[in-house]
């Protein structure tokens, strides 16, 4: 297979996805769709949500749903989840605790996680919802640590709600760009998002390097 052929049937491959895409997007359900992704993902942190929330906001950019349902929908769902991987963590911190008696550095972990929580909480959880993994992590251990509820529920109502309206609008403006054209606007937004997402890890490790070096 030559160079110009492989680039064809590149082409042609991606063409095919998006289309898949923008006929399923188009539905009314996909709105339950982003919901549950977004569910998912909040406790099993391998669930493409932003990518759910993307293809909603390309679908509303183009005119097939509604923005604001896109952004309700997947706001609701990572609420949800957060809220659920909270309990997870409730669940669990009598049984870690036990575990910590006997573990001395289980205990240091825990300690730790509580005095970042309750100094830099809300803004932690703003920050870690738009990193993959992070947020299941720190909304487990807010659960663990037994954070009050009513503030957790708070910061992560405004966490998921930032967090969907980032990627709808991401999607939206692709859409919106690229009205006539989804491969080009699920292109646009997808790399919009992924330079997004390297930006965001960029200054979480320059973050972390400068509190390290503060804690030294």
């Amino acid at each position: 297979m030559n160079a110009v052929t492989f680039a064809n049937s590149f082409t042609g491959f991606v063409n095919d996805i998006t289309d898949w895409l923008n006929d399923i997007s188009s539905n009314w359900w996909f709105l339950a769709v982003i919901l549950v992704i977004a569910f998912l993902d909040s406790i099993i942190p391998i669930v493409p949500s932003e990518t759910a929330v993307i293809v909603g906001g390309v679908a509303a950019g183009t005119g097939n749903q509604a923005l604001l349902l896109v952004i309700a929908a997947g706001a609701l769902g990572a609420f949800l989840g957060d809220n659920a991987a909270y309990m997870i963590g409730d669940l669990m911190s009598h049984r870690i605790r036990l575990q910590a008696e006997k573990r001395p550095s289980w205990q240091t972990r825990i300690d730790w996680a509580t005095t970042k929580i309750r100094e830099r909480g809300g803004l932690l959880l703003i920050t870690a919802r738009f990193i993959p993994g992070g947020r299941t992590v720190l909304t487990v251990s807010s659960g663990i640590t037994h954070q009050p509820r009513a503030w957790f529920a708070g910061w992560v109502a405004v966490a998921t709600t930032l967090w969907a309206t980032y990627a709808a609008l991401l999607g939206y403006l692709g859409g919106k760009t690229f009205e006539d054209n989804h491969t080009k606007a699920f292109l646009l937004a997808f790399a919009a998002a992924i330079s997004a997402t390297v930006l965001i890890e960029l200054g979480r490790h320059l973050w972390a390097r400068r509190g390290a070096s503060a804690d030294a």
